[in-house]
């Protein structure tokens, strides 16, 4: 079920699936991204968990919170999020992209509202990311490219999301050219870029820092990372693994940014093998 929540003075929209006295997993999707990134895996989690995907704040069909879009801010929404749907217990939090690096500040800011992280081709383990994403940072480009997202365009970010093009579907190019158009996109969009990387590359600043913070609290943690992924290479996942030793990983071959959506069983029954081995940490 999808619905909207008033939340922070922003109208935050959800999908829940599963029984609600089930252990709560948590889905946050990327930079620019909504929350049907994660519906392959609501339908092969529900048996057992109860699902809740958002789109963040300013993403997807959600409106902005009002004040500024850094990871805080995004994380922080997203906790509200949870409290206004009545789950007070802690999550299993997976992150992809930008929601890897949201699900790590929920973790360093309430450690005790997290059980498990899963972390999927995050951001926040490196330095190198896509040269599209880096371009936002010229002054005076960003903007305009962001509101000439037309269905070639965006058919364009799509396909470099996956390594197997027939996931560049119709239906997920039409959806993204309507997000684009959403009156909060291109700020929200640029806010976050802006803050996380320059044209250089990830900042390193707030990578370290967020590290340390997460280090500094060890939770049963998931890396897992396509092997193709042209947003954030796979090169990270070494990085990470040194960076969160208590970590487990895994590497899927032939898959890019989105193994949640390109490997969605071997994603699920992974992930699910994880949490029932965590479960003691609800």
């Amino acid at each position: 079920m999808i619905k909207t929540l008033a939340v922070r003075g922003a109208r935050i929209r959800v999908r829940e699936s599963g029984d609600p006295a089930h252990p709560p997993v948590l889905l946050l999707h990327g930079i620019g991204r909504s929350l049907e990134d994660w519906d392959p895996q609501h339908e092969r989690m529900s048996d057992a968990y109860r699902v809740i995907s958002v789109d963040l704040s300013g993403y997807g069909m959600s409106t902005a919170v009002p004040g500024p879009i850094n990871l805080a801010s995004l994380a922080g929404g997203v906790l509200a999020t949870v409290d206004a749907l009545g789950e007070d217990r802690p999550l299993h939090v997976m992150g992809n992209s930008l929601g890897g690096a949201v699900a790590m500040k929920l973790l360093a800011t309430a450690p005790s509202r997290v059980a498990t992280l899963t972390l999927v081709n995050s951001a926040g383990f490196g330095k190198e990311v896509t040269l599209a994403l880096r371009i936002l940072a010229i002054p005076g480009l960003g903007k305009p490219l962001l509101r000439r997202i037309d269905p070639r365009a965006a058919r364009r970010i799509e396909r470099n999301l996956f390594h197997d093009g027939a996931h560049v579907t119709a239906e997920r190019v039409d959806f993204a050219v309507r997000v684009a158009a959403r009156p909060d996109y291109a700020r929200v969009y640029l806010e976050t870029a802006r803050e996380l990387g320059t044209f250089r590359g990830v900042r390193a600043p707030w990578r370290e820092t967020l590290l340390a913070q997460v280090a500094a609290h060890p939770k049963p943690t998931l890396i897992v990372w396509g092997d193709r992924d042209r947003i954030l290479p796979a090169t990270h996942l070494p990085a990470a693994t040194a960076a969160l030793p208590h970590a487990r990983s895994h590497l899927f071959p032939d898959t890019g940014h989105m193994p949640q959506i390109e490997r969605a069983d071997d994603f699920a029954d992974l992930t699910r093998l994880f949490l029932t081995a965590n479960s003691a940490a609800i």
